[in-house]
């Protein structure tokens, strides 16, 4: 078990040890730390009492450490260095703790791409996520930053857009046989949510009514992952299919897009308070991932 704090002497006195120890004097000690020599020779005084052994021998022309002061002095050292490592590295550049509450496909394929540049760019920030999995939890949520999608328009909140809804159907390229050919024939995958579905592409794009999906998810993230397995055709958000198109993983069957009017925007309350790196996280979060 460590010594009680209460035996320690004060740090005040231990830090001139330090200082008349390493300069061999208790006048360039008092220089050193703004105080009188009659100050450190009093410190010095009480410190010996207190601990109740002899550190320096007095001569004339200055001092020197006596045996058990010699024997302490490493221990001092060491200890004062350890405690002025830990200060800097925890205060010096303090963390500052934003929660983002949003939901787990946008943490998944938008946020988390971007961590690493975020991490390079704000070292000082600790990122802490909520997933929300319906609209109505927004309001029970105490985030610094919210992911949301509509129009923007929130009372009491600043908004920035993240990104426009565009939409268009994707598959895994095993699903297609090395070709698109007619992918309208092939299983239909949907998604439950704010976004456009299929039966609003083919009205928008005056195609045939479209199969009935054979499988339907409730989030985005788990509709993906069943397209890149190859599992059937997904009306995917291009933006979050990104990755997945770059990677090769899926490819689109279709030149033509659904462009929705609502789209993901970056909410703040109006009234919350402000951290000094808002704007670099929403410029960064706004970006392409790859861009620096």
């Amino acid at each position: 078990m460590g010594e009680k704090p209460e035996n320690l002497p004060p740090l005040e006195w231990i830090r001139v040890f330090e200082a008349a120890a390493r300069l061999g004097s208790f006048t360039a000690a008092a220089e050193e730390l703004g105080l009188t020599q009659a100050a450190v020779s009093q410190r010095i005084r009480n410190l010996e009492l207190r601990i109740g052994a002899h550190l320096f021998d007095r001569q004339a022309r200055g001092v020197s450490l006596s045996t058990q002061g010699e024997a302490w002095q490493p221990h001092v050292n060491a200890a004062l260095s350890q405690l002025a490592h830990s200060t800097s590295n925890l205060f010096a550049a303090p963390r500052r703790k934003v929660t983002v509450a949003a939901s787990g496909s946008i943490i998944e394929l938008w946020i988390a791409p971007r961590l690493p540049i975020i991490g390079r760019s704000l070292p000082h920030l600790q990122l802490s996520f909520e997933t929300i999995q319906r609209t109505p939890d927004y309001s029970r949520t105490e985030a610094d930053l919210e992911i949301r999608f509509g129009n923007g328009l929130w009372p009491a909140t600043t908004t920035v857009p993240l990104y426009n809804e565009e939409l268009a159907p994707v598959a895994a390229p095993r699903l297609l046989g090395g070709s698109a050919g007619d992918w309208r024939s092939l299983p239909h995958i949907a998604t439950s949510g704010p976004r456009l579905g299929w039966r609003d592409w083919t009205d928008e794009m005056n195609d045939k009514p479209p199969p009935v999906p054979v499988l339907r998810f409730d989030t985005f993230v788990q509709a993906l992952h069943a397209a890149e397995a190859g599992a059937g055709v997904l009306l995917g958000s291009l933006p979050l299919c990104q990755a997945a198109i770059d990677a090769g993983r899926l490819v689109r069957v279709e030149a033509r897009s659904l462009r929705m009017d609502q789209g993901y925007w970056i909410v703040r309350p109006r009234n919350g308070p402000h951290f000094a790196d808002v704007e670099r996280l929403t410029d960064i979060l706004t970006r392409p991932a790859t861009g620096e």
